[in-house]
């Protein structure tokens, strides 16, 4: 069997067997369909325009679809991961002068946490990727050394090299001592050092434009989330966060307020008050400044 066709094979198992999003990757770990548009384009993905060459934006579970991609990249020899909700990873690498796993362990040791056993992706360079999920709701940003030296974040719109790829330097294996396993949940206090710092208000912005417009926001708001059937709760709560969000970016809502009102709301419909936390800062992470 080629390295081609045993990528593919791959590939095909991680999504049929995993339910993964995958593409395929050149020998360079980079995706190796050439791009249908003009430098410069903002198409997310093939389901817009209907032809492949957008990296993650190509990844799919769909067997046939896969087929299709590697058949459009004979020199393929290895396949991405989508990362986002479901799949977040880091990227530990070692090197003479940096060495990630160290760094783990000593953030473990400090903030005192434990990392857990989960899938764990040998490089061909020595360094590991391991495979973590994140609360529902959650967004974690992609990141290059900020959780620590030598640790970089794969997250929404990253991905990371599936076992069985070959890169210059060798194939991506899964660990002989953990094989798969389902993505184990991050540790908080990990979780923590991934995210960026919630958004700050701006108090000298602070104004009452109109008489209860702010109140009138947050009320509709706070009654999106109320009216959230089961299933869906979250991504409301999520959404109305979002927009809150903005009206304290623009001075018209106070932070505290967008909070409480939110958050009480969330825990009337369901959600507990932790998650219900986490959806709320994390949509207001998501704010531009």
């Amino acid at each position: 069997m080629s390295n081609h066709d045993k990528a593919r094979a791959a590939a095909l198992h991680a999504a049929t067997e995993r339910q993964y999003e995958v593409f395929p990757l050149s020998i360079n770990k980079t995706p190796i369909i050439k791009s249908p548009h003009d430098k410069g384009h903002d198409c997310p993905g093939m389901s817009v325009c209907g032809a492949p060459g957008h990296g993650v934006g190509d990844a799919t579970s769909d067997p046939d679809t896969i087929n299709w991609l590697f058949d459009q990249a004979p020199k393929a020899v290895g396949y991405g991961i989508r990362c986002g909700a479901r799949l977040v990873g880091l990227d530990l690498d070692r090197k003479p002068d940096v060495d990630g796993v160290a760094t783990l362990n000593l953030l473990a040791d400090r903030h005192r946490f434990t990392v857990p056993r989960t899938t764990t992706v040998c490089t061909p360079s020595g360094g590991f990727h391991l495979w973590l999920a994140v609360p529902d709701g959650t967004i974690v940003p992609n990141s290059v050394g900020r959780v620590g030296p030598g640790i970089d974040v794969r997250s929404s719109r990253g991905y990371l090299v599936g076992p069985g790829s070959i890169g210059r330097k060798g194939t991506y294996t899964l660990h002989p001592k953990t094989g798969y396993i389902k993505p184990q949940p991050i540790p908080e206090q990990l979780l923590a050092l991934m995210l960026p710092p919630p958004p700050s208000p701006r108090p000298q912005r602070y104004t009452t434009p109109a008489p209860g417009a702010g109140g009138r926001a947050l009320n509709g708001l706070v009654g999106v989330v109320l009216s959230a059937a089961q299933g869906t709760r979250n991504d409301r709560l999520y959404w109305a966060a979002a927009k809150a969000w903005e009206h304290v970016r623009d001075g018209h809502l106070a932070a505290g307020d967008v909070e409480a009102e939110l958050i009480s709301a969330a825990v009337q419909v369901g959600l507990g008050e932790a998650e219900a936390r986490r959806t709320v800062a994390s949509a207001g992470r998501g704010v531009a400044a």
